[in-house]
């Protein structure tokens, strides 16, 4: 299964549209670009495959694998980048600014929703992270 993340950088925050098929699967909110710095940056644009990860904290969740220099690169839930997030995505229903968005518990479980299928079929999920054309 192939997912594509179209991203639009802004100053304050980095957001983006996952798509499935070519289809809308929900938006995104990440810290802005900041050189793929620990902590405070987006990761860089890629592939990067997608697998199940289980923790205390979060139970079933989704990690992306071999983002340079980086780790523990998750999905999870977050409405605001900059006060939830430290480099991880958050899947979003509506955006309301840059890195800010609403219903992130709703968005994940969609994202989830999907991979899982695909991830408990066997299939290899893969993410396609770029910019957006209309940025």
């Amino acid at each position: 299964m192939e997912l594509e993340l179209q991203r639009k950088y802004l100053p304050e925050g980095t957001n983006g549209s996952v798509l499935h098929d070519q289809k809308w699967l929900c938006h995104t909110i990440e810290l802005p670009w900041v050189a793929n710095k620990a902590h405070v940056s987006c990761i860089p644009e890629g592939r990067y495959l997608i697998k199940e990860r289980r923790s205390q904290r979060f139970g079933r969740h989704l990690i992306l694998c071999k983002v340079p220099q980086r780790n523990l690169i998750l999905f999870h839930a977050a409405n605001n980048a900059r006060k939830e997030l430290r480099g991880c995505i958050a899947p979003v229903v509506q955006l309301t600014g840059p890195g800010t968005g609403l219903r992130s518990r709703q968005a994940l479980k969609r994202l989830e929703h999907v991979v899982f299928s695909a991830l408990d079929k066997g299939e290899a999920v893969y993410l396609t992270i770029k910019q957006s054309v209309s940025s």
